[in-house]
């Protein structure tokens, strides 16, 4: 008997047919590469985090961040940072420039009663300059063109007053730097060279705030209050010591 060939389309005796599609090896995706965790986005907003924390409040973080913006040669070197704080504290006892301001005051008075006596009127003790004073490693800088804007640096402190919770201290505040400076930013004391929104003897002492102080309000206004904060407590307190001594 002769064998059949096996037909087309048939399985050979003992196979079986599974009905499935062979599977594919999926492909796996090259791992990614490890990004390092401080970025710099990260780390600005870690700087910014510490700067409110330490300094409580949002315009001394909005500070903070302004001065790590700004050009290099407004960036502080070592030296002028130690210019600034002069070894010490730059918000503590200073008993030379409270001598001077003591004398100051003094010397006013004298002028005051000389002028009302050869009836003239008195001297205003506060001078607007067009050039801000150096000192600590910075050197004198003309003023930019125009005038200074007391009004808004109200509406600025008020700002950064709220931030510190001092909301009730406002009239004590703008009593007291009314008296010292008008709200200039450019006022400058005829007898001691006091500089400044607040008055800070020498000027320079508010580089420690930012290394735009002889220009900004802001950097100004953020010294004095750290100022106040550590000398008097509260603006109350720097305002009642003013009028017993006639300086803060």
């Amino acid at each position: 008997m002769k064998e059949r060939p096996p037909l087309k389309g048939r399985q050979a005796p003992g196979s079986r047919r599974t009905g499935r599609k062979s599977e594919k090896t999926p492909k796996t995706k090259a791992p990614a590469k490890p990004r390092g965790w401080l970025t710099p986005k990260r780390g600005l907003i870690l700087g910014l985090v510490a700067v409110v924390v330490a300094g409580g409040g949002g315009f001394t973080a909005y500070t903070a961040a302004q001065n790590a913006s700004a050009p290099a040669d407004q960036a502080l070197t070592l030296d002028q940072l130690a210019n600034a704080f002069g070894g010490g504290d730059p918000f503590g006892p200073d008993p030379q420039a409270d001598a001077l301001k003591a004398q100051a005051v003094q010397a006013l008075k004298a002028d005051a009663l000389k002028r009302k006596r050869e009836g003239r009127e008195p001297l205003d003790p506060i001078k607007i300059v067009k050039e801000a004073p150096g000192g600590g490693g910075f050197d004198p800088k003309q003023l930019p063109a125009g005038t200074a804007n007391p009004t808004g640096n109200r509406a600025i402190a008020k700002q950064m007053l709220e931030a510190r919770g001092w909301a009730d201290q406002w009239g004590c505040l703008e009593k007291l730097w009314m008296k010292e400076s008008g709200w200039n930013e450019r006022a400058m004391n005829r007898s001691s060279g006091a500089y400044g929104i607040p008055q800070s003897l020498p000027g320079h002492k508010m580089a420690s705030a930012g290394a735009d102080w002889q220009t900004n309000p802001a950097t100004q206004i953020e010294w004095g209050l750290g100022y106040i904060k550590g000398r008097y407590g509260t603006p109350c307190g720097a305002w009642g010591h003013s009028q017993a001594k006639g300086w803060y």
